[in-house]
């Protein structure tokens, strides 16, 4: 069963600019947990004592989610993150060619050794502490390092092993491909009777993490890191109501979540990121389900079907249609509808008329204004007459 990790306040806050209080790190974590995430990254506590202190409420909250906290390959790190109580750790250290020579000094034996000694720590300090470790920058360092080090750090007492396309450096269908990935180190560690979990950590420099998470998961990845809104450093991980449309609906995933809590969700953390949903942001985004065009509304009100292949239900949401230079009759009529607005034909064309002139100017009438253009349009015609 695919499980979610939400990393929203910890690679959420790596964006530039982002950071929430504390009061509302709770509220965005109870979302998430209502909403069914199986695990909340709530931070790294050597950071700020604002983190520390945020991450060790949350994981006194009594959440159904297992509240977690992010970590260095060192032995400081892991009491900071013990002491806030946390029920799963993430411990990170890269073991590229590169990093290990000329970042840390070290060869692969003596990395190894460092990992393999902080988890065998995390594990005595806590048994039931759910452990990943995961070698930063996976999917660009060397293979066989990558094997060997994920190899004894399950030894070492790490039930999961993450695959981080830490610069979204993966492209489905190449020799880049994260299903390939994920299917060589899964065979590979098996062949070894080592078997911990697979998560993926896929940033979207290129614009394909969701592909590329969705690949591992065709793959048996059993862990897929997201944030809302995608969030993260530079361009972001996976966003987590795309990927949880994709696996529900497209899919065949069992639908444990309630996807209907996304609006509310995204919103909480819209305003107190201050950062706004992009309007064509797919999913979540304000034209996600608005029809614009005269022939595209005046189908999608017949039956919304003929353009759209969501039903905006699924995630808290509703049709809408857009008011501006595009639109047709239809869409007037549409509008009026919702409003309880009656109105005869030659009134309809002359709201019709000044809804484009409107339009024509870059911005769209909202509903709330076209009761008062219902009403200039009635006066000018009486003048007219």
């Amino acid at each position: 069963m695919i499980k979610i990790l939400d990393a929203t306040l910890r690679e959420g806050e790596q964006t530039p600019g982002v950071f929430f209080d504390g009061h509302i790190k709770l509220a965005i974590a109870d979302l998430l947990d209502e909403i069914g995430i199986d695990i909340i990254e709530a931070g790294h506590p050597l950071v700020t004592q604002e983190i520390h202190d945020a991450v060790q409420q949350l994981a006194h909250r009594n959440l159904k989610a297992v509240v977690g906290a992010h970590a260095r390959s060192v032995i400081y790190d892991i009491d900071l993150a013990l002491q806030c109580d946390v029920g799963f750790l993430g411990i990170f250290y890269c073991v590229s060619e590169d990093r290990l020579n000329h970042v840390f000094k070290k060869d692969l034996s003596q990395a190894i050794d460092q990992i393999s000694k902080v988890i065998h720590y995390a594990r005595e300090k806590k048994p039931s502490l759910l452990i990943r470790y995961t070698p930063e920058d996976t999917v660009r360092s060397k293979f066989e390092n990558v094997l060997e080090v994920s190899t004894a750090a399950v030894d070492a007492g790490a039930d999961i092993i993450s695959i981080a396309d830490t610069t979204g450096y993966m492209i489905p269908g190449t020799s880049r491909s994260m299903y390939d990935y994920v299917r060589k180190l899964k065979d590979e560690l098996s062949g070894r009777d080592k078997y911990p979990q697979i998560a993926v950590h896929c940033h979207n420099d290129r614009g394909l993490a969701l592909a590329n998470a969705l690949d591992a998961y065709r793959a048996g990845a059993e862990i897929i890191d997201t944030t809302i809104l995608g969030l993260g450093e530079r361009a972001g991980i996976v966003d987590l109501a795309q990927l949880l449309v994709a696996l529900t609906q497209d899919f065949g995933v069992e639908n444990r979540w309630k996807t209907k809590r996304l609006s509310d969700l995204y919103n909480l953390v819209s305003k107190h990121a201050n950062f706004e949903i992009p309007h064509n942001f797919p999913v979540m985004g304000r034209n996600a389900f608005t029809h614009c065009a005269g022939v595209h509304t005046h189908a999608a009100i017949q039956n919304p079907v003929h353009y759209q292949s969501l039903d905006p239900k699924v995630v808290g949401r509703s049709m809408d249609v857009a008011l501006d230079h595009m639109s047709g009759l239809s869409s007037i009529e549409w509008a009026l509808n919702k409003l309880n607005i009656e109105a005869d034909d030659e009134l309809i064309s002359q709201i019709l008329n000044t809804v484009k002139s409107i339009g024509q100017k870059g911005r769209m009438v909202e509903l709330s204004e076209l009761p008062h253009i219902v009403d200039w349009c009635k006066k000018h015609l009486k003048i007219k007459r």
